[in-house]
């Protein structure tokens, strides 16, 4: 039986941050204080390529802190593909964490198909 699921992302596990990072060959996040432009915040600091200011994922709420001024401070999509591989990771480490095997497949328009087997083992 299959079933299509929409993900919300909310950031809230840091080992799943940390995956979705080496998985886009960035640095991992650290925890800290960041400058964004007129701001500071507090959490896991993480770099995106070409962005000004620093993303900050504050675990405890979910939420991401940023300051990329509309875009013309980086580029919205290297968001999305954190978002993206963060929400694979997530997927993933829940799936093995209950027993289950993952598949993986990226598909042509940029998305990912998670295949969850029930039980399957460590996949």
């Amino acid at each position: 039986m299959s079933h299509i699921v929409t993900i919300k992302t909310q950031v809230r596990d840091p080992a799943a941050l940390a995956a979705a990072c080496r998985r886009l060959n960035l640095a991992e996040p650290v925890r800290g204080n960041a400058k964004l432009f007129a701001s500071e915040a507090e959490g896991l600091i993480l770099h995106l390529p070409d962005w000004r200011y620093p993303v900050v994922a504050q675990p405890q709420t979910g939420e991401l802190k940023y300051d990329n001024y509309n875009g013309a401070w980086g580029e919205q999509a290297q968001l999305d593909r954190l978002l993206q591989a963060y929400a694979v990771e997530k997927a993933r480490l829940e799936a093995r964490k209950a027993g289950h095997s993952v598949l993986e497949q990226p598909l042509p328009d940029g998305s990912i198909r998670l295949q969850i087997q029930m039980g399957g083992g460590s996949g």
